[in-house]
Parts: structure tokens; C-alpha cells; sequence
């Protein structure tokens, strides 16, 4: 019998891509590869999109099956598999990049290093064109310590500032700084210092506020923690501080401002009956995000509408939107803050070249959604599964090998006891790995979710039987019983995330250096792509 052969795929060039990339026509320029690959070299829009979660985050991240979709890897012989698995799952234009990455480089197309690129890139090109005003560590150290009329805004996540903070500092996350800064500032006089974890969030907070009119002097820190760490200084660690109500006369103006600049930029203010033509509309991809905080979100938000708090939308813009040329609709909901977030989050992705646009109208009278954000999903596969306590007893009968799919990250902090950690990307060379030949296998991540998938794929390279733990680590820990710490069961290198020179409390001061040289690169890097399509807001 004759085996069937997948169809041969279509071949894209890097001149093709790139075309589309200045023409803002639609195209997801996908990186099938894990998080660490991917950081290390990859064009400025492509988006990372693992081999690993294909099945998970493919329905969210391109949300429109018929996108022109270009598939590449490093030579791994990932991106042909991937590609061939897109078209099994629903999509229909999907290609590969010709030659790969080394295809796209010996094409001349620049090739870029860590993760956001696009908005840090933004960042740099802002400050080197508005001459955003900063101060560095030394400068800071010294007006907190005299006494002087000053405040820290944070303008990360508030799990990163909870790590980790600038003394006396407030967590006040990007798309809140407009709406909050009135009243956490509001002698006019008073300095106010916007900071993050290197430079991206404290420049663009910092710019927002000066774009917005802000009485006050604003400066970002120079280099955020990166900057007060390697002045020498200690940070806090723990610390709650967050901003507290809106006075009327803050939302009043802080409203005024924000539309004043979307209205400048080109984001457009568009109503329900908009909003349902481009719902309707089978030609474009469509992003909704709920720039509100991840709390107000879950309190009441519109159905279809994910939640991406408007500082890390602008942080990680290729996470919330991988297909370049798409339209996003922003909606900063039904509260006494609506139309101030919204607005200032869209100024900003106009700037960096998206065609946005911001809901101009409150939340429905009924038919919210409550809950944390559930992206869309595809279905999932059909497997044995085994509950906690039949899991136990295997275990205590050494009748059963655990095989962990959650992040490495996750599995390092705690796991089933003796449970092997692998990608699902290099099973098949993970299973090799293991010591000797298991009795039965089980399969668990964080949720099963992504157990699910790799189970089916264990069962089509073993005979040995598979199962899956039912709710995975969450469920194991959920009934009482004990997690490992450690990493010592490895199949898999631990290249599934690549770690940021900016994150936790222990980076080298060399990688923390090197960040920033590489930062300030990111305007001359600019220039030599040539596709990114920005335009910084100029004074009025």
C-alpha cells in the first residue's frame, strides 16, 4: 500500500514578505520554534508561535484561518511539520519562508535578538526623536533621599513590581498613568519619575504623560531597576503600593488629553455599529482587547473581547497581535475611568504602524462576561485519562513513569514527585532519554491541556499505554498532594523560554550591561530593516 505524502507546500521569498510588511498588508510571519531560539535571531515582525502549542494559541493568535501565514524555523525540521499541522487544523494560505532564517539573512533582511522587539525598537526610536526626558539612578537616589517633592510611578505588571521595585515607588501600569497621574501627583510642582524594568515602559509612560499636558516635570529612569542596580542600589521587594480612586477632575482631563491624541495619531473612535461591520467583515483579522486591569476584566467585561492591559498590549504588541496589518478595536469599559484608557492605548499602536481604533460607548446594560480571560482553543483530542489518586497508587507501586509538558520555569518549582520534565517539540528524542522502558506513561502540564496533545503524540511513537492526569499539577496540588522542586529530570534542554537580563533578583550584571548596549542599537537596526512602519507622534 502506498503511504500518503502531505501536498508540497508554497514557497514564500524574504522580498515577498517584506513587501507586505511595507504595504500593511495582512501576513503572520510565524517562528515555529521555542522561546529561546526564537530570542536569540528572528525577523523584527516575526511572532513566536512553538511547534509545542501550535493547537493551543494558533485560534487566538490568528484568528482568521484564510491569513497569509509564512512558516519558518532554523534549520530544525520544524517548520514543514508545523505548516502541514496549521493546514490540518483550518488554515488555508500557509507557506514557508524560503531558506529559513539563513534564508532571510543571506536575503538581507536584519535579523533582531530578544522578545517585544517591535515595541522596544519603538521605545529607542521615540527617545532618540522626542528627546524624552530622563534621569538616571544617581540623580533619582539623590532627590528620594533629600526629601524632594518627588514620586516613583511603576509603570510595569504588578507581579514584576511586587518582585522588585524602586524605594518608595507606586505600581501604576502604563495604561493607567494617564488616568492616575492628576491624582498621585497633584501639586504641579512635584517631579514625577516613571520607571520599569529597563527602558521601553519607562520612556513610552514617561511620553505619555508628557504628550498628555501634564503640569508636572516628568522623567523616565534612566535604564529603570537595570539602571538602579547597576548604580549600586538596593530595590524593595514585595511591596503593595497601587493607585488608588480617580478624582472627577483627573478623568475629566486625563479624557480630554487621551482622545485629543488618539484623534492625532489616526486611531479611530468607532461605535457599536462599526464595531459589528468589522466583526462581520471575513476579509480582515480582528483583535478585541479590554485595556482595563485584569481585575476590572474579570469583574464585567463584553463577550468577545480578551483582556490586555494597555501597558503590556504597547509591551508586547506581537504577543496580542501576530498578524501584521490586522485591525484591533481597544474598549476600556463600562467604569467611571472608560475613555481615557482606550484612547491612550490606541495613540500608541498608531504610532507603531496598527490600524486601531477605540470603542466609543459603555458597556451594555446586560450580557457581561465575568471571569479571567479563556482564549480561544481548539478542541481537544480524546485520551485515557487517570485522576490524582489512581496516580498515587501507581506511583507507590513504581507502575508508572510522569512525564511533565508544563513550562520549565513551572516544573523547576514544583512537580509531580519524580516526574521527568520534556517539549513537546523533541518528544520523540525526549522518550529516548528516558532510563529504562516505563510500564505505562503519564502525561501532565499545568492544566492537561497541552498533556492532551503530547499523549497523542507519545501513543504514535510507543506501544507503551498512556494516559493523562486529569487537571494536571493544578489538580495534584489542588488534592493535597506533594510537589518536587528541582530540575534534575531532564529530557529536553530548557530552551522553552528565554530568560530576560531584566527579570527576578539574581541576573548578572554583564547580561543586565549587555541588554542595554543592545537597546541602544535597536534606531540604527531600524534603518537597515526598513519595514517597520513607525510614526512618532510630533508636538503639536
Amino acid at each position: 500500500m502506498s503511504q500518503h505524502l502531505p501536498e508540497k507546500l508554497p514557497i514564500v521569498h524574504t522580498d515577498a514578505v517584506r513587501d507586505a510588511l511595507r504595504a500593511r498588508r495582512e501576513i503572520a510571519l510565524v517562528d515555529v520554534r521555542e522561546e529561546d531560539p526564537y530570542a536569540q535571531a528572528h525577523p523584527l515582525f516575526a511572532v513566536q508561535l512553538s511547534t509545542s502549542r501550535l493547537e493551543l494559541d494558533a485560534p487566538w493568535r490568528l484568528p482568521r484561518r484564510d491569513v497569509p501565514v509564512v512558516v519558518y524555523d532554523n534549520g530544525e525540521g520544524l517548520a514543514e511539520p508545523s505548516a502541514h499541522k496549521l493546514i490540518a487544523l483550518g488554515w488555508s494560505d500557509v507557506s514557508l519562508l524560503d531558506g529559513g532564517l539563513a534564508g532571510w539573512a543571506e536575503a538581507g533582511g536584519e535579523l533582531f535578538r530578544d522578545v517585544n522587539v517591535p515595541s522596544k525598537a519603538f521605545g529607542e526610536l521615540l527617545e532618540h526623536e522626542r528627546d524624552t526626558p530622563s534621569l538616571p539612578a544617581e540623580d533619582v537616589k539623590a532627590l528620594l533621599d533629600s526629601g524632594a517633592n518627588v514620586v516613583v510611578l511603576d509603570a510595569r505588571r504588578f507581579d514584576e513590581y511586587r518582585t522588585m521595585s524602586i524605594p518608595g515607588g507606586t505600581s501604576v501600569p502604563g495604561a493607567e498613568l494617564v488616568l492616575r497621574a492628576r491624582d498621585l501627583a497633584p501639586d504641579p510642582a512635584t517631579r514625577i519619575i516613571v520607571n520599569c524594568a529597563g527602558r521601553t515602559r519607562s520612556l513610552i509612560g514617561a511620553q505619555s504623560l508628557v504628550n498628555a499636558g501634564l503640569p508636572n516635570p516628568v522623567a523616565a529612569l534612566r535604564n529603570g531597576t537595570i539602571g538602579w542596580l547597576l548604580a549600586g542600589f538596593e530595590l524593595e521587594h514585595g511591596q503593595q503600593r497601587r493607585f488608588g480612586p480617580v478624582s472627577a477632575a483627573s478623568l475629566a482631563a486625563a479624557r480630554e488629553s487621551a482622545q485629543q491624541l488618539a484623534e492625532r495619531t489616526g486611531a479611530q473612535r468607532i461605535d457599536e455599529a462599526c464595531l459589528a461591520r468589522w466583526a462581520a467583515d471575513a476579509s480582515r483579522t480582528l483583535y478585541r482587547w479590554d485595556v482595563r486591569t485584569p481585575e476590572e476584566y474579570a469583574a464585567g467585561h463584553r463577550p468577545g473581547f480578551g483582556s490586555a492591559p494597555g501597558g503590556q498590549l504597547v509591551q508586547e504588541t506581537d504577543v496580542f497581535a501576530a498578524v501584521r496589518g490586522a485591525r484591533i478595536v481597544l474598549t476600556d469599559g463600562g467604569s467611571a475611568s472608560d475613555a481615557v484608557r482606550a484612547p491612550i492605548t490606541a495613540h500608541w499602536l498608531a504610532q507603531l504602524g496598527w490600524e486601531v481604533a477605540w470603542l466609543d460607548a459603555p458597556h451594555p446594560s446586560e450580557g457581561l462576561e465575568t471571569g479571567t480571560w479563556q482564549p480561544a482553543r481548539g478542541a481537544s483530542p480524546e485520551v485515557q485519562t487517570i485522576g490524582v489518586a489512581e496516580l498515587a497508587g501507581l506511583l507507590a507501586e513504581d507502575a508508572a513513569t510522569v512525564i511533565d509538558f508544563a513550562p520549565s520555569a513551572q516544573h523547576v518549582q514544583g512537580h509531580v514527585p519524580g516526574a521527568w520534565w520534556a517539549l513537546r517539540s523533541q518528544l520523540s528524542a525526549a522518550l529516548k532519554g528516558l532510563p529504562e522502558a516505563p510500564k505505562r506513561i503519564v502525561a501532565t502540564c499545568g492544566t492537561s491541556l497541552l498533556a492532551r496533545l503530547a499523549a497523542v503524540d507519545i501513543q504514535a511513537l510507543t506501544d507503551i499505554p498512556v494516559s493523562v492526569l486529569e487537571g494536571g499539577n493544578a489538580a495534584w496540588a489542588a488534592a493535597g498532594q506533594p510537589l518536587q522542586p528541582g530540575g534534575e529530570r531532564l529530557l529536553s534542554p530548557r530552551i522553552d523560554r528565554y530568560r530576560r537580563p531584566y527579570e527576578g533578583t539574581d541576573a548578572p550584571r554583564e547580561a543586565m550591561q549587555g541588554y542595554l548596549d543592545w537597546e541602544f542599537g535597536l534606531v540604527a537596526q531600524l534603518g537597515r530593516d526598513g519595514t517597520h512602519g513607525f510614526r512618532v507622534l510630533q508636538p503639536a
